[in-house]
């Protein structure tokens, strides 16, 4: 009978680590952020790899309307390689469109469907989203502004680093006002504060898959085994990179102690 019990628990703790989202919250402060910034709220989404919550994307949904969110952040693999389909991601952008603007990058499993991602990318902008590659825009709260730039994955063309550095190379920025980034790969976080960003969302990490409790992620691509780069927020200079855990998986289709999380991101102009 134990045995039956112990295999119920096991169950049950893999369907909890693996569907329950968890919410992560954070504060950035800035002096380079307009007055009208001020509590302005961010919903980070990464690595979604196809991934259902309820219907339609139900429990996901609401757990962003509750957040009354300003803006929506995407940092890739919404999609996974392994099983094209968008109805999950469609279902999502749909409605989410209609909680705030969403802005998106691509990962590497975008780049991993080769043509099928001209499919994806057309639903995307059908549906209102702004997906950003090698470029920054305004974000205009009340008449003042801010920036928000993305980068294009490097998949679609190599891994290397200096792939990344020669994008951001081509984005010109004004480092008097507040920069954010958008990218898939949270490893490179030193290149992007030599270019003096405020502040990066960035995925990709999976939390390292498998959480061990008070030491961190057990393995990230392109960043090995015990990675530093997995989740939360990490400073450098004056950058910010806050990273997400995503909420789905790919190769690997369990998560432990590493549930899916969304990341909501305040901002707080300092006077």
């Amino acid at each position: 009978m134990l045995w039956i019990v112990f295999l119920i628990l096991m169950i049950a703790f893999i369907y909890f680590e693996n569907n329950v989202i968890q919410m992560s919250f954070f504060e950035v402060p800035s002096k380079k952020l307009p007055c009208s910034f001020d509590d302005y709220i961010i919903v980070h989404i990464s690595d979604l790899h196809n991934k259902r919550f309820g219907k339609n994307q139900s429990r996901l949904l609401k757990k962003i309307k509750n957040q009354s969110p300003d803006l929506i952040v995407i940092t890739g693999d919404i999609i996974d390689k392994r099983n094209f389909n968008t109805n999950n991601v469609t279902s999502f952008i749909k409605a989410a469109i209609k909680l705030a603007p969403i802005y998106f990058v691509t990962g590497n499993h975008e780049a991993s469907i080769k043509e099928n991602y001209k499919i994806l990318h057309e639903k995307l902008l059908l549906f209102g989203v702004k997906i950003l590659t090698d470029e920054s825009v305004e974000l205009a709260s009340n008449k003042e502004f801010i920036y928000i730039c993305g980068i294009n994955d490097p998949c679609f063309t190599s891994e290397k680093k200096e792939v990344i550095e020669n994008n951001l190379s081509e984005i010109k920025i004004d480092t008097e006002k507040f920069n954010i980034l958008l990218s898939h790969r949270p490893e490179m976080i030193r290149v992007y504060a030599s270019y003096e960003y405020d502040l990066i969302f960035a995925g990709h990490a999976h939390g390292g898959q498998f959480r061990i409790p008070f030491v961190g992620g057990l393995f990230a691509p392109n960043q090995g085994f015990f990675p530093k780069y997995t989740s939360g927020k990490h400073v450098l200079n004056q950058t910010v990179e806050i990273i997400s855990r995503g909420l789905g998986s790919s190769i690997i289709p369990i998560r432990i102690f590493n549930r899916p999380e969304i990341v909501v991101c305040k901002l707080k102009a300092i006077k």
